[in-house]
């Protein structure tokens, strides 16, 4: 066995047998195949007699396979990597050199020159050959699995099989080295349950299938492509497969797959707790944005962030005409630079560092670029934080917005997209408050233009467009990050509350949603996106535990922090909504506020924030927004 194995690993060490090895191989196997059929008819002795001139006759016979093979190209093919389409190619040259030596016996009438050879004789010498053929190319694909494999190979079933399921499993098999031995087949269809592919059998998807994975020793489930998201609907089958300590392996960019183009094993990851959770594939028409977007100039605020910097990836790929880019954060902005040399260095992008609060900072950027376009992402947004620097959440966040929002107006940008929260709705926090007076703020702005423009005043004006959403996965400060750091070091995973709850997006499905909304959007309206079902945080940390592995890790109930709340709102209790062009994204009917009222409110908030009384300027807040009613927060004594 040792030599085998020495003889396959200097053969499999190189790229590919020489196609001249190959084509050599088949030819002996069509002549050897030739004697062997032709001594069993007559004789071993009369065939060692005649020999000379037997072998004669095959070899002028083989020419006519060499035009099957060179048709059907049975010798250009990597064996090891050999498949059906292989096999099937060598019968149809074998069956070309047949049919070949068989027109040419009628029309020439050779076999006076030649050796006679019956025609069972080449009916025989056609299935001998071609099953050695076949035979050898599937012992050399066995040989190279064999010596590839990896010494921790991991029994497998795949979850899917029309919907990528075969494709995956070809994939597997092709992988150098291997690193899963598959075993089964898991299906939802009906007609597939109990059948027999590759070897292996197709399993239902019910109480018994992990008994029967536990019984196969399986360590892993290959999510096909297509099945990922059926996957992540069904909860209590995750559960089960964690709690069996299986695997779960999914597709790398899985929405990008056609279903039809093959599939390479190496994208097969570990699942992470973003593919796990239930959410509905979001359909964005990208062609509508992009054709706004196209050839403009763009003023992206807070670019170096979570939802900025996603923002800025994701209108890049629209071919903008130059790209403004600007944050306080000058390592997080520097990267953001390097990107964009690298990724996208077609378009003009200037990444400025400085503050939305810096007005006339500010004002000679809308005047040095003239954007058409403002994405305004920049915010302070950790509720804790905020809760102990009102002045700062003020003065950042709703000056800042209003700094932003009156030079759009000045210098004639089409459209203001304004990035809010789901904390603004109802909110118990200085931050979600902060974020609600910022909607105030423009969105009775756009009205009050609209009116000058009703009015004979204006003859066009900016667009203001809010977009409100709640948690997106893997952002800055957010809970998953934090997990997998208090995991990594052992634990306990700390969460707050055991009933706690929250709504969670991937950050590119809430940056299309947020450009979708906002380039279609016509002004006035806050965008209220599906955020699908909402997530138990607890579970959320033991799912993470478990899928890390680790042992002995607890999670442990630290109390509500500062101005949090167990369920996140999306809308207030008085609004309604109302539909949209896409089912995901909806229109808050909320109460209207006059512009000039409002400006007097906030002229007041800032002018008290700045004296940096905390009570005073947390007061000034709620009297602007009435519904802000603080939980465990010191502010509370502020509601009595």
């Amino acid at each position: 066995m040792s030599v085998i194995k020495n003889i396959a690993g200097w053969y499999f060490s190189r790229k590919a047998l020489p196609y001249w090895c190959v084509l050599i191989f088949d030819c002996l196997v069509v002549l050897s195949s030739g004697l062997f059929c032709y001594a069993l008819d007559h004789g071993v002795i009369h065939t060692i007699q005649d020999f000379w001139p037997v072998f004669g006759t095959l070899s002028f016979y083989l020419l006519f396979f060499l035009v099957g093979f060179r048709l059907m190209r049975t010798y250009s093919g990597v064996l090891r990597y050999s498949s059906f389409a292989d096999i099937y190619r060598i019968g149809v040259a074998n069956l070309i050199g047949i049919v070949c030596i068989a027109l040419a016996r009628g029309i020439l009438h050779f076999d006076a020159v030649f050796v006679p050879i019956r025609t069972k004789e080449l009916i025989f010498v056609f299935l001998l050959s071609t099953t050695v053929m076949m035979a050898m190319r599937v012992v050399m694909k066995f040989l190279f699995e064999k010596v590839n494999e990896d010494n921790n190979l991991r029994n497998v079933f795949i979850y899917g099989v029309k919907d990528g399921g075969i494709a995956l499993a070809k994939s597997i098999r092709m992988e150098t080295p291997t690193r899963f031995s598959l075993k089964g087949f898991v299906s939802d269809e009906n007609d597939m349950i109990g059948h027999m592919l590759q070897g292996v059998e197709v399993f239902r998807k019910n109480d018994s299938l992990i008994a029967e994975m536990k019984r196969k020793n399986v360590k892993g489930l290959l999510v096909s492509p297509l099945k990922r998201d059926d996957l992540a609907q069904d909860q209590d089958f995750v559960n089960n497969l964690l709690d069996a300590n299986i695997a779960i392996y999914t597709y790398d960019n899985a929405q990008k797959w056609d279903g039809h183009s093959d599939i390479s094993a190496s994208h097969l990851h570990e699942v992470q707790i973003e593919d796990l959770l239930p959410r509905n594939e979001i359909q964005v028409d990208l062609d509508a944005v992009a054709r706004l977007l196209n050839n403009k100039c763009i003023l992206i605020t807070g670019s170096a962030g979570s939802i900025g910097s996603e923002m800025v990836r994701q209108i890049a790929k629209f071919g903008p005409a130059r790209l403004v880019l600007v944050d306080t954060a000058e390592t997080p902005q520097h990267d953001i630079r390097l990107m964009m040399k690298r990724e996208f260095p077609e378009i003009e992008a200037f990444t400025i560092v400085t503050s939305i609060t810096n007005e006339s900072r500010m004002e000679h950027i809308f005047q040095t670029y003239k954007p058409e376009y403002v994405f305004h992402a920049a915010a302070y947004k950790h509720v804790p934080m905020m809760e102990d620097n009102p002045s700062e959440a003020v003065l950042n966040n709703i000056l800042g917005t209003r700094n932003i929002a009156d030079l759009s107006v000045k210098y004639g940008v089409k459209k203001f997209v304004m990035v809010s929260t789901d904390k603004a709705v109802n909110p118990t926090n200085v931050m979600g408050c902060s974020k609600r007076i910022c909607e105030i703020y423009v969105q009775s702005l756009d009205r009050h233009l609209k009116n000058r423009i009703a009015e004979g005043e204006l003859k066009s004006a900016t667009q203001f467009v809010t977009t409100r959403f709640g948690n997106v996965l893997g952002s800055n400060g957010s809970v998953i990050p934090l997990f997998r750091e208090q995991i990594r070091n052992g634990g306990p995973v700390t969460v707050t509350h055991p009933d706690i709850i929250r709504f969670f997006m991937l950050i590119p499905e809430a940056c299309k949603l947020v450009l979708e909304a906002g380039t279609m959007g016509n002004g006035g309206e806050i965008f209220v996106f599906d955020m699908g079902k909402p997530v138990k945080i607890a579970d959320l940390a033991r799912r993470m535990i478990r899928l890390s592995g680790a042992t002995n890790v607890e999670v442990q109930f630290t109390g509500l922090r500062d101005g949090e709340k167990l369920y996140e709102e999306v809308l207030n209790d008085e609004e309604i909504t109302m539909p949209t062009f896409n089912k995901k994204i909806k229109i808050a009917q909320v109460r209207e506020y006059d512009y000039a009222e409002v400006c007097n409110w906030i002229n007041e908030l800032i002018r008290v924030s700045r004296d940096y009384d905390n009570m005073a300027t947390v007061k000034q807040m709620k009297c602007i927004v009435p519904e802000y009613k603080s939980q465990h927060s010191v502010y509370e004594a502020l509601d009595k």
